[in-house]
């Protein structure tokens, strides 16, 4: 018997000591510089008439590009030296004394801001689904008699879709997977080991729930950890707005809707969001026009067929205070930060906030769909942001010629005043033009 303690003594001993370990791994690669960046990339700008060939000398960078975007003089560049950290030469190039460069930045990583916090339920929900404590809060039955968003395109960029949901039968368009480079933006993984396994769906969920009659279109842009980087959103943004790549067809989303986000604010996407909702200013001393006077579909500058340019909505990210997170924060008319609200019609104890959130969404809470044919209940303001971009398919669907920034301030104008420091939680019935009683 003492024996057989000791033995089980020194075998707990062991498994502790292991335990303690992984922790330490996993406390250390947490707080890593390297995990805020893509490793040995860096991200350039060029000025008018410099040479590619001759910054990549200078600077110690692979002279054939990862990538370039479109035919933009922005190009992601293999750093040689692996001792080089990408934010010590992204100084170095934007500080460049023959002012060749426009921007330099590591590539960021972003990610979903909701890793935890989701049941699933097995079975058919679609009745659940419809009678949420919010569906009545923000008048979405009365909207959608008035209309049920024909006709309009909202792109998904996340973890994908899991297409053979019944859910999303029939309101899916062909997409990309932009992490494994391929067509099909299934989601990849496995519940509860990979913790955001699912996020796509559920937000692809929501969205059909607002929006019934729009189509979606589904975009993977975070791996299997949930991560992503910010060039392959840009990438992902062009897409949407142009899946075939023709200027000429009308095929792109009228809306994005973006439940992701980084702390890090970066001149790409600054610029890609812009380009995307033809609303933003392009002074950037390239050879393209400025989008401000809407004529954006003869624009070299801007992305979108539409003239009005696309609508994107953005997460407000989950750090319960005021850090701003991008793309929500850019600031970009156009564009909207989505804040969450719960069900006592107030400020989510986990939601970010500060004046750059226009608006509140439900996001307490929130049952939609996920892998497998079931459904699950998420928190979080992933699940706020595809509500209003439902309710922006909505709007543009009365208003078809309206632009993103009119449709944006039609989502802002009409909502709801609440008592919180973000003082406003959307009114889809109002922002049909519905009156409110």
């Amino acid at each position: 018997m003492r024996r057989t303690n000791l033995r089980f003594f020194s075998l707990l001993m062991i498994v502790l000591a292991l335990l303690w370990c992984v922790a330490m791994t996993h406390d250390a690669r947490a707080q890593s510089p390297g995990e805020e960046y893509a490793p040995s990339e860096v991200i350039v700008k060029l000025s008018p008439g410099a040479s590619l060939a001759e910054i990549t000398r200078d600077y110690g960078l692979s002279p054939t590009p990862l990538d370039q975007f479109g035919s933009r003089p922005i190009y992601r560049l293999r750093i040689l030296s692996s001792s080089v950290p990408p934010p010590q030469l992204a100084n170095r190039l934007q500080n460049d004394h023959r002012q060749r460069l426009i921007y330099a930045e590591p590539n960021f990583l972003m990610s979903a801001p909701e890793d935890n916090g989701i049941s699933w339920s097995d079975g058919d929900s679609t009745g659940g689904a419809g009678s949420q404590w919010f569906i009545n809060m923000i008048r979405l039955p009365e909207a959608l008699n008035a209309t049920r968003g024909g006709g309009v395109r909202i792109a998904v960029l996340d973890t994908g879709v899991d297409a053979t949901h019944p859910a999303l039968a029939g309101r899916l368009l062909n997409g990309f997977d932009f992490v494994d480079f391929d067509a099909d933006p299934s989601e990849v993984g496995i519940h509860p080991q990979n913790p955001t396994f699912g996020h796509g769906t559920h937000v692809a969920g929501l969205v059909a729930m607002v929006a019934p009659d729009a189509r979606i279109i589904p975009v993977r842009v975070l791996d299997i950890n949930g991560t992503g980087n910010i060039w392959v959103l840009a990438e992902a943004l062009a897409f949407a707005a142009n899946p075939d790549g023709n200027p000429n067809t009308d095929d792109g989303a009228h809306v994005i809707n973006m439940s992701l986000g980084t702390p890090r604010r970066t001149e790409l996407l600054t610029e890609i969001v812009a380009a995307v909702t033809c609303r933003g200013n392009d002074n950037d001393d390239d050879d393209d026009e400025d989008c401000d006077d809407g004529s954006c579909a003869t624009d070299n500058g801007c992305l979108a067929f539409r003239q009005g340019g696309a609508v994107v909505i953005a997460s407000a990210g989950n750090t319960g205070n005021g850090t701003r997170i991008y793309p929500a924060a850019e600031g970009v008319a156009g564009s909207l930060a989505v804040g969450a609200s719960n069900n006592s019609d107030g400020l989510a104890s986990f939601s970010t906030r500060g004046p750059w959130i226009r608006v509140l969404a439900p996001g307490e809470n929130i049952l939609s769909s996920v892998p497998g044919g079931g459904y699950g209940v998420w928190s979080g303001t992933s699940m706020a942001a595809p509500l209003v971009a439902g309710e922006a398919a909505l709007v543009l669907a009365k208003n078809q010629g309206m632009n993103s920034a009119q449709v944006v301030e039609r989502i802002i104008s009409t909502a709801q005043t609440i008592n919180t420091s973000v003082p406003r939680r959307i009114d889809a019935a109002a922002a049909v033009g519905l009156r409110r009683y």
